[in-house]
C-alpha cells in the first residue's frame, strides 16, 4: 500500500473492483495450484488488503515489510504449502494457463527452481516462479544478503551452481518480452485499465495471447508505459 511510485496501487479500482481482486480471480483459474494466499504487511495501512482477502475468501498472512522472503516463507508455513508458486500482487494480467504450464514443469522433478524468466519469453508482469518451501527456508537460514530478503527468489536465480534451474518457454512471439504488464506507475495502471476495459466485458477469462493481440493491433496502448523502466534488483 505504500508503494513510492503509485501509493495504494493494488487497491486501485479497475472496472469498479480492486486491481488485486481481479488478479486473484485470474489466479484462481489455475488448475495446478491448491490455494491462493496474499502475503501482505503487518502494518495498519494494509488493513484494506486483509479485509479484501476475507471478503473474497482467500488466505492472508501478514509479516515484515522489508524482509519479503520471511513474509512469504511465513505465509507458506502458515498455510502448510509444500510448493510455492510466487507471483507479485501488482501483476493483474497473469494467465492461469501459463501458471499451470510452469507448475507442471516443476512437478516433473529434477529442478529446484522453475520459472519463465530465465530468459523472459512472456511480458514483464507474467512472471511465475516455483520452488519448495524447504528450499526457501534454507535461503532464509543461510543468506544475510538484503537483496535476497527483499527479492524472494533472487538467490535461486543468481546461484545455478547451488540450485538446479529450468526455464519454461512460451511461444507468444519474439516481441512478447518487450511488453510491460506490471503496475508500478500511473502509466502502468492506465495501460492495465484499458486492457481490462477492452477485453474483460466480452471474456473475463481472456488470455495473455489476447492481451498481446490487442497491443499489437493498438500500438498506442503499449506506448502508454513504453518509457517506464523496471527498477534494478541490485
Amino acid at each position: 500500500m505504500r508503494s513510492s511510485r503509485l501509493p495504494d496501487k493494488v487497491m486501485l479500482p479497475v472496472l469498479g473492483r480492486p486491481m488485486l481482486e481481479l488478479m486473484v480471480e485470474r489466479l484462481r483459474r489455475a488448475r495446478a495450484i491448491d490455494e491462493v494466499v496474499i502475503a501482505t504487511v503487518d502494518d495498519p495501512s494494509c488493513e484494506p488488503i486483509a479485509q479484501l482477502a476475507a471478503r473474497i475468501g482467500v488466505g492472508c498472512f501478514r509479516g515484515s515489510e522489508d524482509d519479503v522472503l520471511a513474509r512469504v516463507l511465513g505465509a507458506a508455513k502458515a498455510y502448510k504449502a509444500d510448493v510455492i508458486v510466487e507471483t507479485t500482487g501488482d501483476c493483474p494480467l497473469h494467465d492461469a494457463r501459463l501458471i499451470d504450464k510452469v507448475v507442471s514443469d516443476f512437478m516433473l522433478g529434477g529442478a529446484d527452481f522453475v520459472s519463465n524468466i530465465l530468459p523472459y519469453s512472456t511480458p514483464r508482469g507474467t512472471d511465475v516462479r516455483v520452488f519448495t518451501t524447504e528450499a526457501l527456508d534454507e535461503v532464509n537460514r543461510t543468506s544475510d544478503d538484503p537483496a535476497d530478503h527483499e527479492h524472494v527468489s533472487l538467490r535461486f536465480m543468481e546461484h545455478p551452481e547451488i540450485y538446479r534451474q529450468r526455464n519454461v518457454v512460451t511461444e507468444l512471439g519474439q516481441d512478447a518480452p518487450d511488453y510491460r504488464l506490471t503496475v508500478d506507475t500511473p502509466e502502468d495502471f492506465e495501460l492495465v485499465t484499458k486492457v481490462y476495459e477492452a477485453l474483460y466485458p466480452a471474456n473475463p477469462d481472456f488470455t495473455i495471447a489476447d492481451v498481446l493481440t490487442l497491443l499489437r493491433e493498438r500500438p498506442e496502448l503499449a506506448g502508454i508505459n513504453a518509457a517506464i523502466r523496471q527498477k534494478a534488483v541490485r
